[in-house]
């Protein structure tokens, strides 16, 4: 009657391994380790720079515990904080010989004491939010009309060049505000102009109505487009903060938009505020200039001779040195966008530039003149400039559409892509909310989270197993099941831990239990109605269960509610909120329910079972 199929077992056992081995990383605690990242876009960290810090380490007699290589950084680990600190000046010195033009950010770090069997699986422990390791916290608010003002602006330029191509008189064309207002003497023209940015630029919408004597045609960005500028200038934002915040060294920067305009920052382990501020406010220029190719330039590239009057000399990617003239041809700010891709003819990897209606005029004039010669990308940032690319113009090139190609690999122009694309920001942002938590007040949040969800489990377990015995302590059991289920799951998915995240661990511990309250006193209801003792097992679960369903589903609903609407904190308490009621339908029902079939099941003239006393009416 009260038996589980092998299958069903088979599976309580592999989610309790699963549990285990994906909750065992939480408790191996953290281990002192050394970060190396790059401090610009262009800069990678491979095999090559590891060995450098390997080398760099033996020399100065440092025995690391591993280094691993992942995800663009390198991460050396230690025995000690002393050891992590001798290493930290070693590695200083060997890879960022100018402190003022760092190639390489080498910040401290603390990595997980993992054993090598558990990394291999890929169960790490859960990260720790800003409110458990201490650090900053920035609520960024994007200035989404500037990001409009400046795709009109870009829009009224390109829309006076259609129309000169189109031969298409008027008689001025003005933004006002967000909107583009372009004067015709005569409504056929008027009508021949819309017809034109109708067809040129879908996303703007116009319309057309008498101006005095004259008659105006405004055009603005219709609804659809405008969120598209938006979202990008949200994505761009969010993607250059992550280039700049590379640069603290931070092992897991929390960065991530919230509502259609803001962008919350939370940089664990930063104390210093005026630094993080002045990364965050951080300015990138792109500029064009014509290369030098005279034979005085030629030399100075091969030596360190001085450079030609009128010239600068700047670094490649390789280390090269292109002399450049000083007079800048286009800037950044002509720039619209920029995608890697492919060549057309060559099928090699290429970056692909889209300049606005200036920048494509400018562009078109001087690679006409300027066939067979070289063209030179620089990107400066704190007052350092580095050259991206330098091709040869082969043609005239108009549309204000430029490739980039020659020798690029499809990872290189995709990182191309980037530092061009988010070398600055879309948009302005301005810091609406700050705020520093201690790294000491950040342990005191872990002992004190960890202490409440213990207590909180003791008290629960001692409660049940003293009210209804046996049964009590299978509760128990499945309650400290769902526990671990619930650690695992939220190592495996890798979530972020805060302090509201502990209070609804032990929230749902409260919650987890009554699951189990109802089991237990439905079995003790049939007992008392004079059910056998496998009869009242049998009824008490599968009565409960609609119950149990009912109220699970309807608090589940809350929480995904906390989920969709919240942000922050709250976000944070939902997350465990809504894993845990799942985790406990699990253990509550499923498991205890094994547990009990396992004990009693296979006794088949049961007299009584342990729940406890039961008054018969």
């Amino acid at each position: 009657m009260n038996r589980y199929p092998f299958w069903k077992y088979a599976i309580i056992c592999i989610a309790l391994l699963v549990g285990c081995v994906y909750t065992l990383p939480n408790f191996f605690g953290e281990a002192p380790a050394v970060q190396v990242s790059s401090a610009k876009a262009s800069a990678k960290v491979d095999q090559s720079v590891q060995e450098r810090v390997l080398v760099a380490l033996k020399a100065a007699g440092i025995t690391p515990d591993v280094s691993t290589l992942e995800n663009g950084s390198l991460k050396v680990r230690f025995d000690n904080t002393d050891t992590q600190l001798k290493a930290k000046d070693a590695i200083q010195h060997a890879l960022v010989p100018d402190a003022n033009d760092p190639t390489y950010v080498v910040a401290l770090n603390l990595l997980s004491r993992s054993p090598a069997w558990l990394s291999s699986l890929n169960a790490a422990p859960m990260y720790l939010g800003l409110d458990l390791r201490g650090g900053v916290h920035f609520m960024l608010q994007v200035d989404m009309p500037a990001a409009l003002t400046k795709k009109t602006e870009s829009l009224a330029g390109d829309i006076r060049t259609t129309l000169r191509e189109k031969n298409v008189r008027h008689s001025g064309i003005s933004r006002n505000g967000q909107t583009i207002e372009v004067r015709f003497r005569e409504m056929a023209t008027l009508e021949s102009a819309q017809r034109v940015i109708q067809d040129q630029f879908a996303d703007l919408q116009t319309t057309s109505a008498p101006d005095g004597a004259d008659f105006k045609l405004s055009a603005t960005i219709n609804p659809a487009a405008a969120r598209r500028v938006q979202e990008q200038a949200i994505k761009q934002n969010i993607t250059t903060l992550h280039n700049r915040i590379n640069e603290l060294g931070v092992a897991e920067p929390v960065i991530q938009q919230q509502g259609t305009d803001r962008i919350v920052v939370q940089l664990p382990g930063v104390q210093d505020t005026a630094k993080a501020k002045d990364i965050l406010g951080r300015t990138a220029t792109l500029e064009i200039r014509m290369v030098d190719e005279s034979a005085e330039a030629r030399a100075a590239e091969l030596s360190n001779a001085p450079v030609p009057f009128g010239t600068e000399r700047f670094l490649e990617r390789n280390g090269q040195a292109v002399i450049v003239k000083k007079q800048v041809i286009l800037t950044g700010e002509n720039l619209t966008d920029a995608q890697p891709g492919f060549d057309s003819q060559s099928q090699e990897a290429a970056v692909h530039l889209t300049l606005d209606a200036k920048g494509a005029r400018i562009f078109k004039d001087v690679t006409r003149e300027s066939v067979g010669k070289r063209m030179a990308i620089l990107l400066f940032e704190k007052g350092k400039g580095e050259v991206v690319t330098a091709p040869v113009i082969r043609s005239e090139i108009g549309g204000g559409r430029v490739q980039i190609s020659g020798r690029m690999s499809t990872v290189e122009a995709n990182d191309t892509a980037l530092l061009l694309r988010a070398g600055s920001l879309a948009a302005p942002m301005e810091i609406i909310e700050e705020r520093t938590i201690g790294p000491s007040l950040g342990a005191e949040n872990i002992a004190k989270g960890f202490d409440s969800v213990t207590w909180g489990f003791v008290a629960v377990t001692a409660f049940m197993c003293v009210y209804y015995m046996l049964f009590g302590v299978i509760s128990s059991v499945a309650l400290a099941v769902n526990l671990l289920l619930l650690v695992a799951v939220l190592s495996m998915l890798q979530a972020t831990l805060t302090l509201p995240g502990m209070a609804a661990m032990a929230l749902v511990l409260g919650m987890a239990i009554d699951a189990n309250v109802l089991i237990n006193e439905r079995v003790r209801e049939e007992l008392r109605n004079g059910a056998a003792p496998q009869s009242a097992i049998l009824a008490g679960y599968d009565r409960a269960w609609a119950t149990i369903l009912d109220s699970n589903v309807t608090t589940l609903i809350a929480g995904l509610a906390l989920l969709a609407f919240g942000s922050g904190p709250v976000r944070g308490f939902a997350v465990v909120h809504c894993l845990g009621i799942l985790t406990s339908m699990f253990s509550a029902v499923f498991f205890s329910r094994g547990l009990v079939n396992l004990w009693y099941g296979r006794q088949k003239k049961l007299q009584s079972v342990s729940i406890g006393t039961v008054w018969r009416a």
